[in-house]
């Protein structure tokens, strides 16, 4: 597994939503926005927003990173 990380805690969430085209369903999977009355702020780091909505930041991020991840095996398989 590699250590370059792509997304972290202090990084605004419009960014890592425009990271990955995938980012927002990990959101939403989590229940940080996507439906009228959970809208997350952009501009709120991501830690902000699992802090405002009590989820585990780290777990958070290990799921947006294993999007990548998940890319790179499929692309060694074909």
């Amino acid at each position: 597994m590699s250590e370059n990380k792509r997304f972290s805690p202090d990084m605004p969430v419009a960014d890592a939503m425009a990271l990955h085209p995938r980012a927002a369903e990990v959101f939403a999977a989590f229940h940080l926005g996507g439906c009228a009355h959970c809208h997350i702020n952009a501009y709120e780091t991501i830690e902000q927003v699992c802090q405002a909505y009590g989820v585990d930041v780290n777990m958070l991020l290990e799921v947006l990173e294993g999007l990548f991840e998940n890319e790179s095996e499929s692309e060694a398989k074909a």
